[in-house]
C-alpha cells in the first residue's frame, strides 16, 4: 500500500501581490513613494510664496500701513537670509581674483535662498548643487563640504522649504542632506582640514524639528477650529429643529383637537334634530368621514415629530388669559414689565392664543438675557382683523452690575416661524433710545367671514 504525504509550504511564495510582502517592505516602499512625490515629482513647479495673513491677534491691531507691510514680512525675511548668505559667501571667498569672483560666489550662495520664493523644492536641489561648486571655487581647503556662505544658504533653504511644505518633506530633505554629507566626507574629505557635516546635521535637525512641531500645532489648531465650527453649526441646526418640532407638536395638538370636535359634532348633530331628512343625515355623515380622514392623515404626518420619550403635557396649552401669571413670574426675576391692553378682549382661535403667548414669552426672555436691568412694556391690541402685539424694552442702565448672557440667537427666528405659520407680519429691531422692539400682527378671520366661506 502506498502512502502519500502532502507537506504544507513553509512560507508563501513571493509574488507581485501586496499581501505576500512583509510589513517592513511595505513601509519602505511607501516611504520611497512619499519621497518621490515630495522631492522628485515636478520639483521646479512654480509655487510663489503667498503674503502673510493680516487677521492674526497681533497683526490686526497694527495701523493700516504697518498691517499692509506685515503681509510682506515672509518675503522680507527670505530676502534678509539671501543677503546674509551673499555677504558671508563673498567675504569668505579664498580666490585672489578680486571682487568679481567673490561677488560670484556670494550670488551663488544667495540664489537658492531667493528661489524658495517661487520654486521651493527646486531651491533645495539647487542648494545641494551649489554647495560643491562654491567649495571648489573657494579653494581654501579649510572647510568641507559647506563653506560659510553655503552653510547659511542650505540651512535657510531647509527651513523655508520645510515651512512651505510638510514635515515629511522636511524629513526627506534632512536624509538627503545627510547622505550628501556622508558621501562628500568619504570621497573628498581627506584633503580638507575640517569637515562641518556634523554641525550642519545637528543644526538643521533642531531647526527642522521646530518647524515640524509648528506644522503639527498649526494643523491641530485648524482641526479644532473646524470641529468647533461644525459643532456650532450642528448646535444651531439642532436648536432650530427643536423649535420647529415644538411648533409642529403644538400645531398637531391644536388642529387635532378641533378636528376631533368637528367629527363628534357631526356625528351627534342628526340626533339633535327630530326626524332629520336623509339628505341632512348623509351630509353630516360625509362631514364626519372627512373629519376623521383628515384627522388620521394629520396624525400620520405630524405625529412623527413626537419622539419616543416625548410626553404630552397634562395641562392645557397656555393662552393670553395666562399672560398675567407669566408677567408675575417675570417680575419675580427683577424685570419691571408693564402690560397694556387695548380694544375689546375676545376669545381668539387656540393657535393664535398660543402663538401670541409664546411670542411674548420669548420676547421677555430675550429682554432678561440681553438687557438685564431694563424695563419692558407689553402691548396687546384687539382689532377687527386680528391681534396686535408689541413688546419693547428700554436701554440697559449705565451702572448695571448684571452682565448680559446671550443665548443661541434663535429666539427671533422662532418667533418669525410662528408668525409665518399664521400668515402674520413681524418686525424686530433696536429702537432709537437703545432698546429693542418686537412688533407682531396675527390676522384673525371674523365670524362673518367664516360663515360666508361656509
Amino acid at each position: 500500500m502506498t502512502e502519500t504525504t502532502h507537506q504544507q509550504p513553509l512560507a508563501a511564495p513571493r509574488g507581485d501581490g501586496h499581501g505576500t510582502r512583509s510589513p517592513e517592505y511595505r513601509l519602505a516602499r511607501n516611504s520611497l513613494r512619499g519621497m518621490r512625490q515630495d522631492l522628485f515629482h515636478d520639483p521646479f513647479a512654480y509655487r510663489p510664496l503667498p503674503p502673510r495673513r493680516t487677521d492674526g491677534p497681533f497683526v490686526r491691531r497694527l495701523p493700516a500701513r504697518l498691517r499692509s507691510a506685515a503681509a510682506n514680512l515672509p518675503h522680507a525675511a527670505v530676502g534678509a537670509a539671501a543677503l546674509l548668505a551673499l555677504s558671508t559667501g563673498a567675504l569668505s571667498s579664498g580666490l585672489p581674483g578680486g571682487n568679481v569672483p567673490a561677488l560670484l560666489i556670494g550670488l551663488l550662495c544667495a540664489l537658492p535662498v531667493l528661489a524658495t520664493l517661487v520654486r521651493p523644492v527646486g531651491a533645495f536641489w539647487l542648494s545641494l548643487a551649489v554647495t560643491p561648486v562654491v567649495a571648489l571655487l573657494s579653494g581654501s581647503g579649510v572647510e568641507w563640504p559647506w563653506m560659510p556662505g553655503t552653510f547659511i544658504c542650505h540651512l535657510a533653504v531647509l527651513v523655508v522649504v520645510a515651512l512651505r511644505t510638510r514635515p515629511r518633506t522636511a524629513a526627506w530633505m534632512w536624509v538627503l542632506t545627510a547622505g550628501y554629507a556622508f558621501l562628500s566626507d568619504i570621497v573628498f574629505g581627506g584633503s580638507y582640514y575640517y569637515t562641518n557635516s556634523g554641525p550642519m546635521m545637528v543644526t538643521s535637525a533642531f531647526a527642522l524639528l521646530v518647524v515640524s512641531f509648528r506644522h503639527v500645532r498649526h494643523t491641530a489648531q485648524q482641526e479644532v477650529t473646524a470641529q468647533q465650527t461644525v459643532t456650532a453649526h450642528e448646535r444651531s441646526r439642532r436648536t432650530l429643529l427643536e423649535e420647529r418640532t415644538t411648533i409642529a407638536r403644538e400645531l398637531h395638538d391644536v388642529v387635532a383637537h378641533h378636528m376631533s370636535v368637528v367629527a363628534i359634532q357631526a356625528e351627534a348633530a342628526p340626533y339633535r334634530v327630530e326626524n332629520p331628512p336623509p339628505e341632512l343625515e348623509r351630509a353630516f355623515a360625509t362631514i364626519r368621514e372627512n373629519a376623521v380622514a383628515a384627522l388620521t392623515e394629520l396624525r400620520r404626518v405630524l405625529g412623527v415629530v413626537r419622539a419616543e420619550d416625548y410626553e404630552a403635557p397634562d395641562a392645557p396649552q397656555p393662552t393670553l388669559a395666562d399672560l398675567d401669571a407669566l408677567l408675575a413670574n417675570v417680575r419675580d426675576t427683577g424685570l419691571d414689565v408693564e402690560k397694556v391692553v387695548t380694544g375689546a378682549v375676545r376669545e381668539l382661535p387656540q393657535g393664535v392664543e398660543l402663538s401670541a403667548y409664546r411670542i411674548v414669552q420669548e420676547a421677555l426672555s430675550n429682554t432678561l438675557r440681553h438687557a438685564p436691568g431694563a424695563s419692558a412694556r407689553v402691548e396687546i391690541g384687539y382689532v377687527l382683523g386680528g391681534l396686535g402685539l408689541r413688546v419693547v424694552n428700554g436701554p440697559v442702565p449705565a451702572p448695571n452690575l448684571v452682565k448680559p448672557s446671550p443665548g443661541a440667537g434663535h429666539g427671533v427666528t422662532g418667533m418669525r416661524e410662528r408668525v409665518t405659520m399664521l400668515n402674520g407680519e413681524m418686525t424686530a429691531g433696536p429702537t432709537d433710545d437703545g432698546g429693542y422692539e418686537v412688533t407682531v400682527f396675527l390676522p384673525v378671520a371674523s365670524v362673518n367671514e367664516n360663515e360666508g366661506d361656509a
